[in-house]
């Protein structure tokens, strides 16, 4: 193809078609010739190192010129590369092997020595539906192109080169790409007979791919032994987080009722001392009303019948508040028994009761409760009665008996 040939072919360009690589310190641009070859180059002031493949802008590219569902051809120049990563090359490779759009020729031109035995490597591994070119020029890479289109097919340069056994260094090139940058570590590699002169170096390829699929086995192994230990270890967290929290539950629960227990007493004793305050005051004025009653000029008989009850009424809290100091925990319990045993008691009753356990005599009841002495032996007669108790029992020895019980 002639350089007016060349010339007359149609080239789209856009301002948004490239990309910048600040890591890299290089630009990637796209344009498209001819209506489906896409020439992408690298704009940068210096050698670079080719870090992605930019898949997104070729996207772009190919969207925007209706190349999606037609045949498209790429043009390298890859004057400025001096070498591509590893990620790099595996992203060619998908382009091969998944790339949706349908791919024809790849040529690659201005290629650098450093990356001549790379893009043999992609021309060796290339999918026969896909013709990887290798040209020393833009003008020989695009004649090859149009000529593909047309259904020709030229002689690729690769192919042209004074190597000895062209087939058996593509297969060698084969087995590299497919062992690194496809991990086909199951795919046997073809050797020539042993008296070739490249057999020991096939033999060498094959022997690396031996030695990485044990690598692989044992990485296996040892992730599958990792796993099992994690497993071991968290299904362990798991019952000692499960045995926290029910221990955890249990003391709540105890706690909660101790708790319980000891707003209870909190409240027994704000009552008590409520009460004892409330005494507390009440004889206090009752012994100065006592005091106001003495001063008066009365009738003696009169003046003696108010003092005498005004003397009850302070007995009668006196021995209240004895009672309140003199009970302990067993005639708690024994006022407890009295009123789930008889139930029909009344609570001056019941009071009662505890009195006589207490050994208070009859006069000292009858203070306590604020009634006369004759009043007391009534209560006692009917007590008698409700305890189910005989003529001839006593009620002190009863309410004795019981409390040892």
């Amino acid at each position: 193809m002639n350089q007016a040939s060349l010339q007359a072919l149609d080239i789209t360009k856009k301002n948004h078609w490239h990309n910048r690589h600040p890591a890299g310190g290089y630009t990637k641009w796209m344009s498209v010739i001819d209506e489906n070859i896409v020439h992408t180059w690298v704009e940068a002031k210096t050698n670079v190192v080719l870090d992605f493949m930019d898949a997104e802008l070729l996207q772009v590219v190919l969207t925007e010129s209706d190349l999606l569902n037609r045949q498209f051809h790429i043009l390298f120049d890859l004057g400025k590369v001096f070498d591509i990563t590893f990620k790099y090359k595996q992203a060619i490779t998908d382009l091969f092997f998944n790339w949706n759009p349908i791919l024809g020729v790849i040529a690659f031109y201005n290629i650098p020595e450093s990356m001549r035995i790379t893009m043999e490597t992609f021309d060796a591994v290339a999918p026969q539906k896909i013709s990887v070119m290798l040209a020393n020029s833009y003008e020989n890479a695009v004649e090859y192109i149009i000529a593909f289109k047309k259904g020709l097919r030229l002689t690729e340069t690769s192919e042209l080169e004074n190597d000895n056994d062209p087939t058996l260094k593509k297969q060698f090139l084969q087995a590299i790409a497919r062992i690194s940058w496809l991990n086909m570590l199951d795919e046997q590699v073809t050797t020539p007979p042993p008296d070739n002169h490249y057999y020991p170096f096939f033999k060498a390829i094959d022997s690396l791919r031996s030695d990485l699929i044990a690598k692989s086995l044992e990485k296996e192994r040892e992730v599958q032994l990792l796993h099992q230990s994690f497993e071991h270890r968290i299904t362990q967290m798991v019952i000692k987080m499960n045995a926290q929290t029910e221990a955890n539950n249990k003391l709540t629960r105890v706690t909660e009722k101790e708790i319980g227990i000891l707003l209870k007493r909190i409240a027994a004793q704000e009552s008590e001392l409520t009460r004892r305050t409330t005494t507390a005051e009440k004889n206090n004025g009752l012994q100065n009303l006592l005091d106001q009653i003495y001063s008066l000029d009365i009738e003696p008989s009169t003046k003696k019948v108010i003092t005498d009850c005004c003397l009850r009424l302070i007995e009668t809290d006196s021995v209240d508040k004895k009672l309140c100091m003199e009970l302990t925990e067993s005639d708690s319990h024994f006022l407890s028994a009295i009123r789930h045993t008889f139930p029909g008691l009344n609570k001056r009753e019941l009071r009662i009761c505890m009195l006589i356990k207490l050994n208070y005599d009859t006069t000292e009841i009858a203070n306590a409760i604020g009634i006369s002495t004759r009043g007391i032996e009534s209560i006692r007669f009917r007590m008698h009665k409700k305890l189910g108790l005989g003529k001839h029992q006593s009620i002190k020895t009863y309410l004795s008996e019981l409390s040892v019980t």
